[in-house]
Formats: structure tokens, sequence, C-alpha cells
């Protein structure tokens, strides 16, 4: 059993649900986006003090099975306009689940700033915000561990999301307690600010009681034997995410300098400083952590502690995204430097790939250089301080580049495109068309896959596979870059799920849980108010040819849509 907690912040009123079985495990993403239809939110403001904002645990959140202790956040985005669910690892959603909770909602808006106080006996407690407002999230964080002790996580709102700049997420503390595991998209910081809570802290506890917990341990040293045995788990393990840059400076679809260019480098003639072997030997020289777990018990370890060369910290992490976004695309080629950027984007709670569309976007406009790391730190500095421009950008990449009236702004539905540029990586781009999140890669993202010779509908396909196994993941508490292993062994997960809740799924479930998350957030955005226009890339990706490849875009969004529609079973409503 699971208790979920539903907080009226006016009021502070509690309701409080017991969820046993499938109640239990349909959680995450899929739990957000049917609560957020049901409950008519996509007729809502996105920041009015109605509107929703959800914190949801797996089924699996507060034991160490490997990567299953990501905390999903949701709501309407005030960025896009449509649905929204941001997941980051940490330790919140390990303390939710040791205190036998799925989640809470936050509804309303409290009248004066508060940390929302959450203990294992279930006590509520609304203290006192004002000695954390206008920190950084460092100093923040630090400071609610020595008021509240070791043993509590914390979901943290940061400086920008105070003032609901909608480039802000929310922060969770990695275990050593480094405020840097960030639900970062979609402006779900904004939506926690404008609820004036500037964290919620929650006690660690002990291990949850299952249905069959003996079983569940078993599942547990089953998937770790896998995780441990898998090639593509073990390069992950060695190289982090960083090792993307490689596999996507390689196919010449590594965004740089605002998408203009496909390669930062020719990996012939110069070193890729941003990719993941550099990084690594750079790393093991200076006496960093090139592998580093974000959340308790993950085998994967795919995190890194980079740091300088007299052995001193910099940033934790330093992952792919922030590298394609921070890094290549504002046209950054030492690691240094986009550590400078990442650890003050950390700092501030903001989401890198966002920051790094937007500073993109900016240099085109001409107020900026690219490669020049002081003019990003500057900017970022402007939105930490919240003035008239850092206010500018802090509302992200599509209002700025409409306020500098820029041409080339790489956005789908209002949220910076991912670092793969949709030229080359045909599936990930086909995924962040049509997604009702956004712009968003963990929608369904194949990097490598061979698409050359490939027809829109054959890619479409493969692109709802993935999509519908992102969203089961998603809805599961389960990281991502699990997948290798996880998508091949869906079986196993379920069993797991039945053995923790007393269920009876069979292994179809996962692929069904995934497709159901999707159409209730595609049902979302259709009452939002969204069209097929709004799943189309800009113009410049179809109008300019990408280098080294010579490439341009040749999807259009009716096009994959129609496909879309006919994979879904051929009705209208079935992919809006």
């Amino acid at each position: 059993m699971r208790k979920y907690l539903h907080i009226n912040l006016e009021d502070r009123s509690v309701e409080t649900e017991e969820l046993t079985g499938a109640a239990c495990i349909r959680v995450g993403r899929h739990y957000i986006a049917k609560t957020l239809l049901e409950d008519g939110a996509a007729k809502l403001d996105p920041l009015s003090p109605e509107a929703p904002l959800i914190f949801s645990a797996g089924p699996l959140a507060g034991t160490n099975f490997s990567n299953a202790n990501r905390t999903s956040v949701g709501c309407k985005s005030p960025l896009t306009g449509g649905i929204k669910e941001a997941n980051g690892g940490g330790t919140f959603a390990f303390a939710l689940g040791q205190c036998e909770m799925a989640g809470l909602t936050l509804k309303g808006a409290a009248s004066d700033w508060v940390i929302l106080r959450i203990t294992k006996d279930g006590a509520i407690s609304y203290d006192d915000a004002t000695p954390y407002l206008g920190k950084g999230n460092i100093d923040a964080a630090a400071l609610l561990f020595e008021k509240y002790g070791d043993k509590i996580s914390m979901a943290l709102c940061g400086p920008v999301g105070e003032y609901q700049g909608l480039i802000s997420g929310i922060s969770f503390p990695d275990p050593e307690g480094r405020p840097v595991r960030i639900a970062a998209r979609g402006g779900v910081g904004a939506v926690m600010g404008s609820k004036k809570v500037k964290a919620i802290v929650v006690d660690m506890n002990k291990m949850p009681t299952f249905h069959d917990r003996k079983k569940v341990m078993g599942s547990v040293r089953d998937y770790g034997k896998l995780l441990r045995e898998d090639k593509a788990i073990e390069a992950f393990s060695m190289y982090g995410t960083a090792m993307v840059t490689d596999l996507t400076n390689q196919l010449g679809g590594l965004p740089t300098r605002n998408f203009s260019d496909g390669r930062l480098v020719d990996a012939a003639e110069e070193t890729l400083q941003l990719g993941g072997s550099y990084i690594r030997e750079l790393t093991l020289e200076r006496g960093g952590e090139p592998t580093h777990a974000c959340m308790p018990g993950c085998l994967i370890q795919c995190s890194n502690v980079y740091v300088d060369d007299k052995g001193e910290e910099m940033v934790s992490p330093m992952e792919y995204e922030t590298l394609g976004l921070m890094g290549s695309n504002c046209g950054l080629k030492d690691p240094d430097d986009v550590a400078r950027v990442n650890h003050v984007a950390n700092d501030l709670g903001i989401d890198t790939i966002e920051v790094g569309a937007m500073l993109g976007v900016l240099m085109e406009a001409g107020e900026g250089e690219f490669g020049d790391p002081d003019f990003m730190l500057a900017a970022m500095e402007d939105i930490r301080q919240g003035t008239e421009r850092g206010r500018i950008l802090a509302q992200g990449t599509a209002r700025v580049g409409e306020h500098y009236d820029v041409a080339r702004v790489p956005v789908i539905k209002k949220q910076g495109i991912s670092a793969y540029d949709p030229r080359v990586i045909e599936v990930t781009g086909i995924s962040m068309m049509t997604t009702a999140q956004g712009a968003d890669h963990t929608a369904g993202n194949i990097p490598a896959h061979k698409s050359a010779g490939m027809t829109t509908e054959e890619l479409t396909e493969a692109s709802l596979d993935i999509q519908e196994d992102c969203a089961a993941a998603d809805s599961l508490g389960l990281c991502l870059f699990g997948r290798s292993v996880t998508n091949t062994n869906q079986g196993l997960v379920v069993e797991a799920l039945n053995n923790a809740h007393g269920t009876n799924f069979d292994s179809s479930f996962y692929k069904e849980l995934g497709r159901e998350a999707l159409q209730f957030e595609w049902e979302f955005n259709r009452q939002a108010g969204f069209t097929e226009e709004d799943d189309e890339l800009p113009s410049f990706f179809h109008d300019e040819e990408l280098q080294p490849t010579g490439k341009t875009a040749r999807h259009r969004s009716g096009q994959v849509n129609d496909h879309l529609r006919k994979l879904l079973g051929g009705s209208k409503e079935a992919k809006p």
C-alpha cells in the first residue's frame, strides 16, 4: 500500500489517498497525464493557483532496484502551453518510497513562501522559507540539510523559479547532497514558484513493504546481473552520457553554433574535447570521478564528477545534453568552459538544454560571439539577478528569438530542441515533433538509428515503438539509460512489479502502459488547442543543408501524423 497526498496550499488541508495494487504501479508519467486530463488542466493558466503540480515516485522507489528511483514532476507547461512530465534522478523519489508515499499533488498557492516539511510518520508542517529566498541552490540546499539533518531529501525551487522564469526546473540532491539532479524541462520550476513553495523536504526512512519482498529482492539481483553483463551499459558506465557527443559529432548531427553545422570538429584532424573518451581520460588524470551514481542503488553510474587541473570539483554532472547545447551549440570546445557554465546553471536550477538553445539564438542575434563563455556567464548572471534583460532571457528560446527578431530559432512547441539535429538523427527528430511534451529527446530517442533509405512511415513506426517504451519507463520511475536491458526484458520488470504490489500483469502491460500515457498526453494537448502545425520543425531545418552531410529535413508534420494515426488504428482521435 502507498499513500498519496493531495495538498491544498491555500487552506493547508490534506486529503490522503490509500493506493493498492495497480494504482501503485500506474504512476509517474501515466498518472500525471491521466490526472491532468481528468482535472481539466488543459484549459487552465499553468501559473494560476488552481493549476496542479504533481510529484510522483515509481512503484519500486525506496529500494536499490537499479535506476528505479527517478522522480516525475508534472503540470501544464507554462513554456509550451501543453502537458509536461519532467523527471530527474537524485534521492527525492527514494525518500518518498521509503516513507511509503506514491507522491503528492500541490493545488492552490501559499500566501507566503513556505518550506513544506513531510516527516516519515506523515506529519506535515509549513515552515518559513524567508532565509532561503534568492539564494542559489547550492547554498539553499546546504542550509536545508543543516536545519533538517542529513537523512532527508528535497525538491527545490531555485531563484529563477521564484520569479517564474520559464527555463527553471525543480532540483533534487544526489546521494552526496549536491542539488544538481533536475527535473528541468518545460518550466516546472516556474509552477512551483507560482505556488510559493521554496522546497519540499521529506525524511529518509527504511525499505518500503512489498507484497513479496523476497521475490522483489530476487528481481533486483536478476536485473542487476543483466546490467553488469550488457555491453551498452558497460560503455555508459565507463564514458558516461558524454560518449554520445563522439557519436553525434561523427554522424554530423551535433548541434553546433545554433544548429548551423552538424560537426564541431573533424575528429580525424582535431581531438573532440567534449567527447566521452577525452573527458574520461582528463577526469582520471586530474583525480575526478568518471563514473558516479546519480541515485541510490544505480549500477549504471553514467554520471561523473568533473574537476579542474588542481583536482578541485568544477561540476557534477557534466552530461551529453549540456555538452551539446551549452557546449557545441554555443561554439565552446573546451570542457572546462562548459563545466563553468554548467555549474552556474545547476546553481540556478535551470534547464541546460533550454538555456543552451536560448544562448545560441542570442549569439545568432549578434548579442554575443559564439565560443565566448564569459558572455554566457554574464547572461546567466542577469538571469540570476532578475534584471530586465535577465527576465527576458529566462522566458526561453522561442520568446527570446521573437524578442530579438531572429529567423533561426530551434524549437518545437516553443521548447528548445535537444542535442540531436533532426536532419540527421531522424527518428529522434520525429519523436520530438510528435510527442506532446515539446522538443524532448527523452520521449523517444534513437540517435544511432540507420535511417538512410527508410521511408517516413518506417521511421515513424520506429519512433512510436521507442516512444511507448520511454513513456512506460517514465511511468515506472525507471531511468532511460537502462533501456538496453529494460526494453529487452520487459517481462522481468513486470514480474518485479507483480511481486511488489500483488498484481498479475503479463509482459504486454509494459507497452500498454506506455501507449496509454501517450494517448492521454495527445488528448490533453488537443484540448489545450494544439494542432498539427505545432508539430512542425522550424523552416530552416527544411531549407538549409547541414554540413558535413548536406542533409535537409525531409519529414513534414502532416505526413508523419498521418502515418502515426494509421499505426494507432486509423482514428482521427488516436493521435490529434
